[in-house]
C-alpha cells in the first residue's frame, strides 16, 4: 500500500508502499550522553528519521517513517528476500497454493511466541485479518486485499492449530505476496480495543497503540523490541528474547535518533558517529564522500535506480467542504487543474534534466511511469512510454490553443482573463532537494507566464492538508515504492484512502458535496484491477503498459526524477547484501558489527 515516503529502514519489505515525502534514514553511532542502555560501540546500531512516528498501531499507518520505526517489532507469515525479491518463510514455514490459484495454506512455525512470551497462534493471524476487513477500520491495508472488480475480501478459516486457509473467488496475482507480508497482531491484547467504544462510538483500537503508550505495552513478534522513547530525541530497541528465529538478531541494540535535517546527518557521517548515510536527498554530496571512502573505513554502494518515485500533481477535488459549503480549491483553480492540457503544459515546460544534472549532480534519470524503474513491470520510453520532453515553446502552444492567452507582461491570462497563479507546496525543511525541486519549478512555470507561490511546510500539516482539509493547489510529493504495482491500489483507486490528487469520502462517512470522479480515474482503477487478476505474467506486464500510458496520457501525476539507490556504508557492518530494493539493512536480523 502506498505511504508518505520517510525512507523505511526494515529488515524486511512489508507491502508499505505508501502517500510519501522523502526523509532520509540514516544510521550513525550516539555521542556523548544519549542512550540510556548499558551498551558499547561494538553492540549497537544507530539509526535516524527526521520526524517522530504518528503511531505505534501498524494497522493505522499512513506514513512510511511510522511503518519504519514499527519494522523492527512486527513480523509477517512470509518476508521477501531484498535481493532477489522471492517469498521467504517467516512466521509461517511453509505456505501452500491450490492448483486453481484461489486458495493458500500457510502453516506456522511451531511454539511461536510473542514478546511478552504468551504463544503466537492461528488465532492471531485469524483476529488480524478480521480487524483489517473490519469496515470501522480505517486502514490501507484493506485497500491492497481487495480482489476483483466486485472488491471482495478474501475468506478465511482456521485448519487447526497451525494452519490457516484463505479463499478468494477469483484469481489475483499477488495473492500469496500480500496476505504473506500483513503484520500480525496480538489477539491477546487488542481484542477488547474492538470490542469496547469511546464516547463517540468508535472503537477503542483507533485510539489504541499511540505514540503516548508505555512501550512494554507494545507486544509484536518481530526480531526486536522498545526499549525507551524519547520524542524529539530517539529510540532504543533491544532484541526480543521470545524472537523466533534465534540466536539471532546478533547485534544487540538498535538506535534511532530523531535529528532535524539530513543536514545534520551528514554532518554526523562526517565526524564519523553515523554508520550509514543514505544519499537519496543529499546525492550532491557524493563526490564529498567519495573521497572520503578509504580514510574514514565506508564503502559507497550504487544499486541503480531507486524504487519508488517523485512528482508534482494538482489537486483536482471538485467537491465542497460540508461544514462550511466552500470549495477546497478555488474554481478559477479547479477549472485550470481539471484541464488535461494544462497539466500537459506544465509537465513541457518542467526542465528535468536540469534536475538530473544539477540538483542530483548527473546521479539520477528523467521519471516517466508511476511503476518504480527496478520492477519487472516497467515500461520504459525506449519501448513506448510517453514522455514530456522539456519545451517552454510547446508548452506555451498547449495553452493557447486551449483558450489561454498572454499580456504585454507575458503573463499567462485563463480565457476569462484571470491571472494563472497558484501555491505549491513539499516538506523542503527535511529534504533539502525537495526544496530544490520546487524552486527549479517555481523558476521554469515563470518562464511560461504562470507565478508560483511556493512554500516548504512541515511534513505533518502537509500531511493533514491531504488527508483532512483537503484545501491545496499543487504539491510535490514521493511514494515508496516496490517491485509490485499493485501496492499503489490506494493510490489509483477512486475510493482508495490515498487517492490524493481527488481523495473522495472516508470509509464511512457521508459523500462530499460536489465531488466528481473522471472516466479516466475509472479506467486507471480497472486496468489496476485487471492486471492484479491476471496470472499470465506478459498479459499482465500488457496491462500495466496500458496503464502506464493512461497514467501519461491524463498526467494526474506529473513525474520528475528517479535518483540512484545510493547509500554509503561503515566497513564495521559485516554481511551487507545492498540492493535497490531492500538497501542496506534488509537482512538486519544477519548483519554483525565488527569491533573496529
Amino acid at each position: 500500500m502506498s505511504r508518505y515516503r520517510k525512507r523505511q529502514v526494515s529488515k524486511k519489505f512489508q507491502v508499505i508502499l505508501l502517500l510519501v515525502l522523502t526523509a532520509v534514514c540514516s544510521i550513525f553511532i550516539i555521542g556523548c550522553g544519549s542512550p540510556a542502555v548499558n551498551s558499547s560501540r561494538s553492540d549497537r546500531l544507530v539509526d535516524f528519521i527526521v520526524q517522530d512516528p504518528k503511531t505505534f498501531n501498524p494497522i493505522l499507518t499512513t506514513d512510511a517513517t511510522s511503518s519504519g520505526v514499527l519494522g523492527y517489532i512486527f513480523s509477517s507469515l512470509l518476508k521477501t528476500n531484498g535481493l532477489t525479491a522471492e517469498l521467504e518463510p517467516e512466521l509461517a514455514e511453509s505456505w501452500a497454493v491450490a492448483p486453481n490459484g484461489l486458495e493458500v495454506t500457510f502453516t506456522l512455525r511451531d511454539n511461536l511466541k510473542w514478546s511478552d512470551g504468551q504463544p503466537l497462534t492461528v488465532d492471531d493471524v485469524v483476529f488480524t485479518f478480521n480487524l483489517i476487513f473490519d469496515e470501522r477500520i480505517p486502514t490501507s491495508s484493506r485497500d491492497v486485499l481487495r480482489v476483483g472488480k466486485k472488491r471482495e475480501l478474501p475468506k478465511l478459516e482456521k485448519l487447526d492449530a497451525r494452519r490457516i486457509k484463505f479463499t478468494i473467488s477469483e484469481p489475483f496475482a499477488p495473492f500469496v505476496r500480500y496476505m504473506g507480508g500483513t503484520s500480525i497482531l496480538p489477539k491477546h491484547i487488542l481484542e477488547k480495543t474492538l470490542q469496547e467504544n469511546d464516547a463517540a462510538g468508535k472503537p477503542k483500537f483507533l485510539e489504541t497503540w499511540s505514540i503516548k503508550t508505555p512501550l512494554d505495552q507494545i507486544v509484536g513478534s518481530g526480531s526486536y523490541m522498545f526499549a525507551d522513547y524519547r520524542p524529539g530525541e530517539r529510540f532504543i530497541y533491544k532484541r526480543n528474547p521470545n524472537y523466533w528465529d534465534q540466536p539471532k538478531p546478533f547485534i544487540k541494540n538498535i538506535v534511532l535518533q530523531i535529528l532535524d535535517s539530513s543536514d545534520t546527518a551528514l554532518l554526523k557521517f562526517r565526524s564519523r558517529e553515523l554508520d550509514i548515510f543514505d544519499l537519496g536527498a543529499r546525492v550532491k554530496d557524493f563526490q564529498l564522500l567519495k573521497s572520503a571512502e578509504a580514510r574514514d573505513k565506508f564503502k559507497i554502494y550504487n544499486g541503480g535506480a531507486a524504487t519508488g518515485e517523485l512528482f508534482v500533481m494538482f489537486n483536482l477535488n471538485q467537491g465542497r467542504d460540508a461544514k462550511t459549503n466552500q470549495p477546497f480549491v478555488e474554481p478559477k483553480k479547479s477549472k485550470w487543474f481539471n484541464d488535461v492540457n494544462f497539466r500537459r503544459a506544465i509537465a513541457h515546460a518542467i526542465d528535468r534534466q536540469t534536475m538530473v544534472t544539477n540538483l542530483y549532480v548527473g546521479l539520477g534519470e528523467e521519471q516517466n511511469s508511476p511503476i518504480s524503474v527496478p520492477s519487472p513491470y516497467y515500461l520504459s520510453p525506449a519501448k513506448g512510454l510517453k514522455v514530456y520532453e522539456y519545451n517552454p515553446t510547446k508548452a506555451k502552444k498547449i495553452l493557447t490553443d486551449a483558450g489561454y492567452r498572454y499580456n504585454s507582461q507575458n503573463q499567462l491570462l485563463d480565457a476569462d482573463g484571470n491571472l494563472v497563479r497558484f501555491t505549491l507546496l513539499t516538506n523542503a525543511g527535511s529534504n533539502p532537494v525537495r526544496g530544490q525541486v520546487g524552486s527549479q519549478i517555481k523558476n521554469d512555470l515563470e518562464n511560461i507566464g504562470i507565478t508560483v507561490d511556493f512554500t516548504g511546510i512541515d511534513f505533518n500539516i502537509l500531511v493533514d492538508k491531504l488527508d483532512n482539509s483537503k484545501q491545496w493547489d499543487a504539491i510535490i510529493l514521493g511514494f515508496t515504492g516496490g517491485i509490485e504495482p499493485h501496492g499503489s491500489i490506494n493510490l489509483w483507486s477512486t475510493t482508495g484512502n490515498l487517492h490524493m490528487f481527488n481523495k473522495g469520502a472516508d470509509e464511512g462517512q457521508p459523500p462530499i458535496p460536489g465531488y466528481k470522479v473522471a472516466d479516466w480515474e475509472k479506467q486507471i482503477e480497472n486496468l489496476m484491477i485487471d492486471a492484479s487478476q491476471q496470472v499470465d505474467e506478459n498479459k499482465r506486464k500488457a496491462i500495466y503498459a496500458q496503464f502506464q500510458q493512461l497514467v501519461q496520457e491524463q498526467l494526474p501525476l506529473i513525474h520528475l526524477v528517479t535518483p540512484l539507490s545510493l547509500s554509503a556504508v561503515r566497513d564495521r557492518i559485516q554481511g551487507v547484501k545492498f540492493s535497490p530494493i531492500g538497501g542496506a539493512l534488509w537482512n538486519l536480523d544477519e548483519l554483525t558489527l565488527s569491533a573496529n
